[in-house]
């Protein structure tokens, strides 16, 4: 299955082999990130419906987040001072163009409906990869893949509800993530292997920064003492999570441990509820649920298709 990340998705080539068995402290480290990675959605939510002062454009947000994110990076390389390769610009720069847009609208997604629902659409990525890998790697894709598909757009089909306006302009923003972090994936299949994972968080943090800097000048506003507050919050959990995450699957098996990763979506409904009174209705349930059982049955037959190879 692809590992959902805050940036996008990290293909289980792009991590570190397992070293030493140690599931109990890789579910840990799981849960520790989907926790961070649901905070960071709420805090995005605070920045951009005015919660810490005038709502910030999401832009500003994804500025904030690639910022402080790649202070933390940078800091981490500098201290370890890792072996680093040439790396491949083009499919660095296309792959970070579609993360930034992903989280640039997944955070317009957050203010604008529950975070549960934002999170849910956005497990469509992984769907998206896989249908847009049939035109653009030439992939085959089998009736098992068509019918996980087809159960996960189904659920997306339940929280959008056309029809709605404003939970439907919310859910498209998501569904536009979805889309831009699947075909992010498509790139990242093609780094996947080549490159040491803290080399591509600072190579895609850094192109991130510079295309968030040349696009925050157009909406750029003074943000309070709090927003500020928030923005660093948001790039060092942010930052943090993508460590708990790659240190996870180095420690399991990415078919036992990226399931867990679906407690991102409890974790963001509790924050909603506990900071904003958001209750997940029966529609967010039902259309949660039936994203995830498609996204489930793609990660079963994927990692049934590698034991087999």
């Amino acid at each position: 299955m692809t590992n959902l990340t805050p940036q996008g998705p990290i293909p289980p080539g792009a991590l570190p082999p397992p070293g030493a068995a140690a599931p109990g402290r890789a579910v840990t480290l799981m849960i520790c990130a989907t926790a961070l990675l649901a905070g960071t959605t709420l805090i995005a939510k605070a920045l951009g419906t005015g919660a810490l002062g005038p709502a910030l454009h999401p832009m500003q947000v994804s500025f904030g987040r690639f910022l402080f994110a790649w202070i933390v990076i940078v800091t981490t390389l500098a201290v370890l001072r890792p072996r680093l390769t040439r790396p491949d610009l083009r499919g660095h720069a296309a792959r970070t163009l579609c993360g930034w847009s992903g989280v640039t609208l997944m955070f317009a997604a957050a203010a604008a409906i529950p975070l549960s629902d934002a999170i849910a659409i956005s497990f469509l990525n992984p769907v998206f990869a896989m249908l847009l890998a049939i035109p653009l790697l030439g992939e085959k894709v089998g009736p098992w893949r068509w019918l996980a598909a087809a159960i996960a757009i189904t659920g997306a089909m339940i929280l959008i509800r056309p029809g709605g306006t404003a939970m439907q302009a919310g859910a498209l923003l998501a569904l536009g993530a979805a889309l831009a972090l699947g075909l992010e994936l498509i790139f990242m299949k093609r780094l996947s292997g080549r490159e040491r994972p803290l080399q591509i968080l600072v190579v895609n943090n850094s192109m991130g920064l510079a295309i968030a800097t040349c696009a925050v000048v157009w909406v750029w506003q003074p943000p309070t003492a709090a927003q500020w507050a928030g923005m660093v919050g948001i790039g060092v959990i942010m930052a943090c999570a993508q460590g708990f995450f790659i240190t996870a699957l180095a420690r399991a098996d990415a078919s036992f441990i990226t399931p867990f990763s679906y407690l991102t979506l409890v974790f963001a409904a509790l924050y909603d509820a506990a900071l904003f009174g958001v209750i997940p209705t029966a529609f967010s349930l039902g259309g949660a649920a039936t994203i995830i059982a498609g996204a489930a049955l793609l990660a079963w037959r994927e990692a049934l298709h590698r034991r087999r190879a």
